[in-house]
């Protein structure tokens, strides 16, 4: 059987060349703001991990205020790096504020790892439930002609059947698409990191809504 030819992906040697320049970039004003040795190199990693970490949270649990926040901080961090070593600033002669940030980094980027890593997603808002028209107003009967009346009979007994009692059925819940969807995700990534399929009180908890809305939820991923 003949090996596949080896192919080169030309967008990942582009990434590849990008994300080394941000690195050296990021390392070069590191350096130059008075971190040197190992920790002018740990600061790319930093500001990289940090950008992947809230990019992968937003594809994972989907648009949310926190991972937008720390996204964007990242993203500036490592555009202002890039921009800073264009020749904006002497690398020689780094500017105290800049020597402040750079050295308030590792703090930032550790409390914004964590948040990431143990704050729950924002659970989707459920649409209020549909209420029922209201029943339209019987027309008002004008006075007709005056009943016949009729003597009076004595009235013939009526043998009515025993009716069976049908057993009432349970309401549905009616369950937008998009939550469906949502739980659907939260089901898959529990699988994937605990190896068991989620039970409704973790997913009534991960998810945010009653106890009735989750079992029907639940109902809908089995």
């Amino acid at each position: 059987m003949a090996r596949p030819a080896l192919r080169v992906d030309a967008v990942l040697v582009q990434a590849v060349i990008a994300g080394a320049l941000s690195f050296a970039h990021l390392h070069d004003l590191a350096a130059a703001a008075g971190q040197t040795g190992w920790k002018a190199w740990a600061y790319p990693v930093s500001v990289d991990l940090l950008l992947v970490a809230a990019w992968r949270r937003l594809r994972a649990d989907g648009p949310s205020r926190l991972a937008w926040c720390w996204f964007l901080i990242a993203l500036v961090a490592s555009l202002g790096a890039n921009v800073a070593t264009a020749g904006l600033l002497d690398l020689d002669d780094v500017p105290a504020w800049l020597r402040i940030l750079v050295a308030a980094w590792p703090a930032l980027a550790f409390m914004g790892g964590t948040l990431l890593a143990h704050s729950p997603a924002d659970p989707p808002s459920a649409p209020p439930a549909p209420t029922a028209p209201a029943p339209d107003s019987a027309p008002e009967m004008g006075p007709g002609p005056a009943p016949v009346t009729e003597p009076a009979r004595a009235p013939e007994p009526v043998t009515v059947p025993e009716a069976e009692e049908t057993p009432a059925l349970p309401s549905a819940v009616p369950v937008p698409a998009a939550l469906v969807d949502h739980a659907r995700k939260v089901a898959d990534d529990h699988h994937a990191r605990t190896g068991a399929r989620i039970d409704t009180d973790t997913l009534r908890a991960r998810l945010g809504v009653p106890s009735h809305l989750a079992d029907a939820i639940a109902a809908q991923l089995t």
